[in-house]
């Protein structure tokens, strides 16, 4: 099921924003992409502004949050429904002044290059049929 990665640069998150993330991150998993909620894990890192810049140039703030999943489990509609909501929600819980450059990324992996519990995805669909 689907690993969710937000890396955030900038002021350290408050333990508050964390959750916010982790608990938006979760549900979008579930109601938009349609993933089961309790396999869905989400991991919040923060890094220094040194680290990060765009178009050459340092932030004060920045955030970018990936998603794998399972390939051909979402119609594109669903995605780009994901891309729009995880936006939002990392300028929900983070503040309206992220760069425009705040990537969301999807990243559909195929089914026999990854899985949880020492199972591919393509060997649970294989003993489920």
């Amino acid at each position: 099921m689907p690993f969710v990665h937000i890396r955030i640069a900038g002021a350290e998150p408050r333990l508050e924003q964390i959750e916010a993330l982790q608990e938006g991150a979760t549900k979008l998993m579930a109601s938009v992409m349609r993933k089961k909620a309790d396999l869905t894990a989400v991991l919040v890192e923060t890094h220094d502004t040194l680290r990060w810049s765009i178009g050459g140039q340092p932030v004060s703030r920045a955030a970018h949050l990936d998603v794998k999943i399972t390939a051909g489990t979402n119609s594109v509609d669903e995605k780009v429904e994901f891309v729009r909501q995880a936006h939002d929600l990392l300028r929900s819980a983070l503040g309206a002044n992220l760069p425009l450059a705040t990537y969301i990324v999807v990243d559909e992996v195929s089914a026999d290059a990854w899985g949880y519990g020492g199972l591919t995805q393509e060997a649970r669909r294989v003993a489920a049929t």
